[in-house]
């Protein structure tokens, strides 16, 4: 295939720098990697945070990005095997790990001290040709609408991570807040198509008739509603028996300890800079409840995670623009705009 030298991209050289959206080399693939040719990539709330730099991770500088990347592979490295040029594949926040740690050896790569991440510490998905890892880049079924499937990458795994994470069965409530953003919405679907209860919780009329468009039972909007805990135990007969925290809202999580029921779980996915997590102790324990994070998905989640899409249970609620508007996208969720999932088109 032919490969072209440069590139588009968009790159900061400072955190909370300018976004230049200009030509950069075509990055060459190591003998471990494959080149793909990203045709979309998903716009998520972790590459607001590389650019303001305000993780207590240190991002690579510059840096190129984005880690929802949905593309064609057009370079092989020397040392890998089962890709072949022409095949679909996806750009993960996971780039690659070391494989030899305990975490890695027991399946949860995420973990690993030595994790390489896409749009982080290595140049992600917010260009036209990206590498990956050979054996942490996702497959993605041939035919696949690559615009469709990007949010699943970073957005779907994650929260279908975290409803595996909560531990619960088919009947039971969970309740999702931040119900109306890239994650939320597709929390609702996966927990749909697991058989679960869902309530979301976000704010607004429109989020409102978005969520249970997508298959939410009850909607709490927080603009409104004078007691969130009291209304969410009302809805769910006492509580829901999981809680998914998909928000940046400090306060969002620690009503979400308040109103789980009792055994139940609080999973922690969105990370809100500072944020901690405030559980009275003697409530905590008298409920038995368990508050877990959940941080992306392995290998096995991902490939779940896309089958649960190439099924035709999971739709992508996504707004397509074009890569040079990106400094756009990063206003309107600074602002709590985004209703579902900005997607880049690389060629625009």
């Amino acid at each position: 295939m032919s490969i072209p030298e440069t590139q588009k991209a968009v790159v900061f050289e400072t955190n909370g720098g300018p976004l230049l959206y200009k030509d950069i080399p075509v990055p060459k693939p190591k003998p471990n990697e494959i080149l793909i040719n990203v045709k979309y990539s998903g716009v998520c709330h972790t590459d607001l945070h590389a650019w303001k730099g305000d993780w207590p991770l240190d991002t690579k500088l510059p840096l190129v990005g984005g880690h929802e990347g949905a593309g064609v592979v057009v370079g092989i490295g020397s040392n890998v095997v089962g890709w072949e040029l022409g095949d679909y594949a996806g750009i993960k926040w996971l780039n690659g790990s070391c494989l030899n740690c305990e975490f890695c050896q027991h399946s949860d790569e995420p973990n690993c001290a030595d994790a390489d991440l896409s749009g982080y510490t290595h140049d992600g998905s917010f260009q036209q040709y990206a590498t990956a890892d050979a054996v942490q880049a996702a497959r993605i079924p041939k035919g696949t609408d690559l615009a469709q499937v990007a949010p699943v990458l970073c957005a779907g795994v994650t929260v279908y991570k975290a409803l595996k994470t909560a531990d619960v069965h088919p009947g039971q409530w969970v309740c999702i807040s931040g119900a109306g953003g890239g994650l939320g919405s597709l929390a609702i679907q996966y927990g749909k198509a697991m058989g679960l209860r869902v309530i979301g919780i976000d704010g607004g009329e429109e989020k409102g008739e978005f969520i249970k468009s997508l298959g939410a039972e009850a909607y709490v909007d927080f603009t409104k509603s004078k007691d969130i805990v009291a209304d969410v135990k009302k809805i769910t007969g006492g509580g829901p028996h999981a809680a998914i925290n998909v928000s940046v809202s400090e306060k969002a999580i620690a009503q979400s300890v308040d109103y789980v029921r009792s055994t139940g779980t609080v999973v922690l996915v969105g990370l809100p800079a500072g944020a901690k997590v405030v559980a009275p102790v003697f409530d905590a324990v008298v409920k038995s409840i368990s508050i877990r994070g959940s941080y992306v998905g392995n290998r096995a989640d991902t490939a779940e995670a896309i089958d649960f899409f190439s099924r035709g249970l999971i739709k992508c609620a996504i707004k397509v623009v074009g890569l040079s508007e990106l400094p756009k996208v990063y206003e309107l969720m600074e602002q709590g705009k985004v209703i579902g999932r900005y997607v880049v088109d690389t060629s625009k």
